[in-house]
């Protein structure tokens, strides 16, 4: 029976059942101790711990301030066998970009130092072109054209795109873009996708203005890289330390072998140029090369599975908390992994949901969760305030565990965790 004499009606008593199989483990084995006792290398004795920091059970996903994904072991192997030689970076980035073009279906590419580094990059690029001239006074866009368009609104990283110079121009609606476009227009940003995005291409075609379309964290699945050059995306981005699993501190940006050039004009290690300072290093490009291969031969229905295996036993664990729903969904706008949705009724519980996050991640291991919460926003402020006009709305506090940064072992650790954290609320309560 569970603990607090609490008997359960029907559908309680099925989710009991369900959940035996991992509570019996708990039991038998104490999975808990065993768990920690085995990772002991990995949470109490690291290089990490050493220097104070404590490492992290990460079910919230692939955020850059968790430090973003884990290396493929394709990835670590390349980097590793980069670091031994020496090699020039302009003879490398295009030989990079020729495998780069062969694997993705665009013209060329190029690896840079993370996403955000790609809008700077590609803003440079459409500003000033390889002209070495243009090229120095960036930031300075007098004489030149400047302007860069948001299609949809400001953004948190927007500020990639004012570093190398672009001066915002908001767009709202694809049918907001024409109008918008001017002879001082010198690219589009986009994170669209669909036939949103498609009818954008359609007007910037024909005005003749270079799209940069960011699709940072919709990969997997593999085939959007050829997806964004067949719908004719000019200039494309995505992170390398996210769905792709590459180095955390870099990037592809894709696109038009004139735009291309242009980027590696403006680009490390063009002394002079405004992104010099993004600067990608030998191992930093290999492994990105190793992490775009890797993918094309992975098998995802088969990935979806295992991950989407984890988040069902944590659901079957928290679940026997009498009071507790869950749902597991795969978002389709970006990081799309089967991710859980734990609810319960936060006032009869008395535990919100930032509560139930600061106790997962005040424990030991520290564990951290999907909620509403981002502490690498900064000044707290979200899009809709960066934008006043943006549309409003409630968006709930919602608890959700994502599958994917979650390693072999810590699916069991997280279940237990939380249903012991939402357990105790509701006896107390």
């Amino acid at each position: 029976m569970p603990a607090g004499g609490f008997v359960p009606d029907r559908r309680v008593l099925l989710k009991w059942m369900a959940a035996l199989p991992w509570l019996g483990y708990f039991a038998a084995q104490d999975v808990w101790a065993k768990a920690q006792k085995a990772a002991k290398l990995s949470f109490t004795d690291n290089i990490y711990t050493r220097i104070g920091v404590r490492p992290i059970v990460n079910a919230r996903g692939t955020w850059t301030f968790l430090s973003g994904s884990l290396e493929l072991p394709e990835v670590r192997a390349a980097m590793q066998q980069a670091a031994g030689h020496f090699v020039d970076m302009f003879e490398l980035q295009r030989g990079a970009g020729r495998r780069l073009a062969e694997l993705s279906g665009f013209e060329s590419g190029m690896v840079t130092a993370g996403a955000a580094a790609a809008m700077a990059t590609a803003t440079a690029a459409c500003i000033a072109g390889t002209d070495p001239d243009r090229i120095w006074q960036l930031p300075d866009t007098t004489g030149l054209k400047g302007e860069v368009i948001l299609l949809g609104g400001r953004s948190a990283f927007d500020s990639a795109i004012r570093a190398a110079g672009g001066k915002l121009v908001l767009a709202r609606t694809p049918e907001d873009l024409k109008a918008a476009i001017n002879e001082k227009t010198a690219m589009v940003y986009s994170t669209d996708t669909g036939a949103c995005l498609e009818r954008a291409l359609a007007v910037t075609k024909q005005a003749g203005v270079p799209m940069l379309v960011d699709w940072a964290a919709n990969i997997p699945p593999f085939e959007n890289l050829s997806l964004a050059a067949k719908l004719g995306a000019d200039l494309f981005t995505v992170s390398g330390g996210k769905g792709l699993c590459g180095p955390q501190c870099a990037g592809l940006l894709l696109g038009r072998k004139d735009l291309i050039e242009a980027a590696l004009a403006n680009s490390s290690p063009w002394e002079g140029a405004v992104c010099r300072p993004m600067k990608v290093g030998k191992e930093e490009i290999m492994g990105m090369l190793a992490a775009v291969e890797a993918w094309k031969h992975k098998d995802l229905p088969s990935l979806n599975r295992e991950w989407n295996g984890r988040v069902e036993r944590i659901a079957r664990i928290v679940e026997t908390v009498p009071g507790v729903k869950t749902r597991i969904e795969i978002p389709a706008d970006g990081n799309s992994y089967p991710t859980l949705t734990v609810t319960w009724d936060e006032a009869a519980f008395k535990l919100p949901v930032a509560d139930c996050v600061a106790k997962l991640r005040d424990g030991e291991p520290r564990i951290e969760v999907m909620s509403s919460s981002n502490p690498s926003l900064v000044l707290h402020r979200d899009a809709r305030a960066a934008d006043p006009k943006a549309p409003r709305g409630e968006h709930p506090n919602l608890l959700q565990i994502v599958s994917m940064t979650l390693q072999p072992g810590e699916d069991l650790i997280v279940g237990k965790r939380l249903r012991e954290v939402l357990n105790e609320a509701r006896k107390n309560a």
